[in-house]
């Protein structure tokens, strides 16, 4: 006499274990869904379209921008923006009114715009960017290809990534995440769980797929402050133009330093600081102000706002000996249009 009991026991138990799981599968699905729904219907009404040129969209660029004050500040992206002194903001109800640059930030890839005539706008808030975490649901809001207001979900993929704006600085602290991005999703929202905007998105690799940037808001936050206050981001200039090279090891013994990279100045501009200081091309700098440099974006780093108008002592490299020289950096020019 066979006895399937057991069997049959067996195929019951797995049965309930699979609902239950299925169950369980179904209640993280439906707090997935219901976490960017939540997000959608408290930020999505405070994503703007940015349409510029003489026309419209027709003849002129398109993109994003979120709203993040209700007298109607926005942030989007200074190639969104480009030089155009036509802007247009339409909201998700269809409504089109024009705005005025309040600046640019094209070393960031950020720019602040003002609706004009208009007050009590949705808005979103600006969250921390710094605590981020690897593997965090994100939500990016946008117009992409012209569809308005399109949604799409993914995680923040890496943190403090560097890409390179079009000044040609590099921009630090970059957040990368895979949701799915395209033209005209650039200067809209990259936006956490909790509806705070923690990124502006920038940047698309073409080719690539689930591979995109944003810049952090803690980065937003500082661009907007300083448009606010000054018009523009100031930042300490000193005249040269160079490029990461390697420091020969032989130098770098002779010298007692440990770089093993440098900034090697290619051309001095006439009358700067560094013409001044007594800066050649073919000097390469390895510290400034205490800092260690290894090469032409920590240069570029170093020269922020706090080091305009102060005399900064500079170590070089020149044909194999170490120099010490002063310089007074001053303040760069604004960006055109700010």
């Amino acid at each position: 006499m066979l006895d399937f009991t057991s069997d049959i026991a067996d195929d019951s138990l797995s049965s309930q274990t699979a609902s239950a799981a299925s169950v369980d599968d179904r209640a993280l699905l439906d707090a997935y869904s219901n976490a960017v729904i939540d997000v959608t219907d408290r930020v999505g009404p405070a994503v703007v379209r940015v349409e510029t040129g003489p026309n419209g969209r027709e003849r002129g660029g398109l993109g994003s921008g979120i709203v993040i004050s209700p007298d109607g500040l926005v942030l989007t992206n200074s190639h969104v923006v480009g030089s155009s002194k036509e802007i247009r903001l339409r909201d998700v109800e269809g409504h089109v009114g024009d705005a005025r640059v309040l600046g640019v930030d094209p070393d960031t890839d950020l720019a602040l715009l003002r609706a004009n005539g208009v007050r009590d706008l949705p808005y979103a808030a600006l969250g921390n960017s710094k605590i981020l975490r690897r593997g965090q649901l994100v939500i990016a809001i946008g117009n992409p290809l012209g569809f308005e207001s399109t949604v799409t979900a993914g995680v923040v993929s890496a943190l403090g990534r560097s890409i390179r704006s079009v000044s040609g600085r590099t921009i630090e602290d970059v957040i990368q995440t895979d949701a799915a991005l395209n033209p005209g999703n650039s200067g809209g929202p990259l936006v956490s769980s909790n509806a705070e905007v923690i990124g502006i998105n920038t940047a698309i690799i073409n080719g690539a797929q689930g591979i995109c940037f944003a810049v952090a808001s803690n980065t937003a936050q500082f661009v907007l402050s300083e448009i606010i206050r000054h018009g523009y981001v100031r930042r300490a200039y000193i005249g040269v133009a160079g490029q990461t090279a390697p420091v020969p090891r032989r130098h770098a013994v002779l010298a007692s330093v440990e770089n093993k990279m440098g900034a090697l100045l290619a051309q001095i501009e006439p009358d700067g600081p560094a013409a001044k200081a007594g800066l050649l091309p073919g000097d390469v700098v390895i510290r400034l102000d205490g800092v260690e440099i290894n090469g032409v974006d920590d240069l570029i780093r170093v020269l922020d706002r706090d080091r305009i108008g102060r005399r900064l002592a500079m170590d070089v490299l020149r044909l194999g000996r170490l120099r010490a020289i002063d310089i007074d950096p001053v303040e760069r020019k604004p960006a055109r249009g700010t």
